[in-house]
């Protein structure tokens, strides 16, 4: 059962993976939208910022790569939207494959779209001034927290990917996600919050992932900031995951 499993899921990755290949501005249209805030915040706003780091782009970038992600399983939802509406469940259904390979090809294809974005990004963070002294064990650390992080998103996509009615329905869900950094501490410090504020933005996932991810880069002592980042992305991860197979199994029932 699970090298069916695999084999398939293989397979179905395969096919998504051509389509992204084939529609490249996916990748680039995810990745504009963070440069354009990693441009914006450094060069316009940044020198009114105070954050306590002697480089702002440093203290910003982790906050941008969560955007990026935030913005790339956007296209999970609707390449997902299209499956449905095109009759491929249902075509899948009356062929000898494992159903939950269906959701792993696009759950999979969203890693591999995402990670290459998040490459984009860094790249461009270095070209205006990004710098980090850490060394391959904390980069790996922080590749690891990304990815996590990304596949709990990626599962939460599956959901609205599998019930929306429109496309735009099935894409619209990411924008609050995109919003959520906004209230954390990924561009300011929070103690400069006004209190009900600041007390939402220290107890919501994105800023124990973006502290964590920032110290990790600077080489700084992550400490419980690391363990609570992993069990935010391991919760919505179990969430998410188990509300977008008990969804598919009812569409296919």
């Amino acid at each position: 059962m699970t090298a069916h499993l695999l084999g398939d899921t293989a397979a179905l990755t395969g096919r998504s993976l051509r389509h992204v290949l084939r529609s490249p501005d996916t990748i680039i249209t995810t990745a504009v939208m963070p440069i354009a805030f990693l441009l914006l915040f450094v060069f316009v706003l940044g020198g009114a910022i105070r954050t306590g780091s002697d480089s702002y782009v440093d203290y910003l970038l982790p906050g941008i790569l969560l955007i990026t992600v935030a913005s790339g399983i956007s296209y999970t939802a609707y390449r997902l939207f299209l499956d449905v509406r095109s009759g491929i469940f249902e075509r899948f259904r009356s062929m000898p494959i494992a159903r939950s390979a269906v959701l792993w090809a696009h759950v999979l294809t969203s890693l591999v779209a995402n990670a290459t974005s998040l490459v984009v990004v860094v790249l461009v963070a270095l070209l205006v001034g990004f710098r980090s002294s850490a060394g391959p064990l904390a980069w790996l650390a922080v590749a690891g927290v990304l990815l996590l992080f990304t596949l709990a998103l990626t599962w939460l996509a599956v959901i609205p990917g599998l019930t929306a009615r429109s496309v735009d329905g099935a894409s619209a869900f990411s924008y609050p996600l995109i919003l959520l950094p906004f209230v954390s501490s990924a561009f300011v410090p929070t103690g400069s919050m006004p209190r009900p504020v600041r007390a939402f933005a220290e107890h919501q996932p994105v800023t124990s992932i973006v502290d964590a991810i920032r110290r990790l880069l600077a080489e700084q002592p992550v400490g419980a900031e690391l363990w609570v980042a992993l069990a935010w992305c391991v919760g919505i991860l179990m969430v998410a995951w188990g509300a977008a197979t008990a969804l598919l199994r009812r569409r296919i029932a």
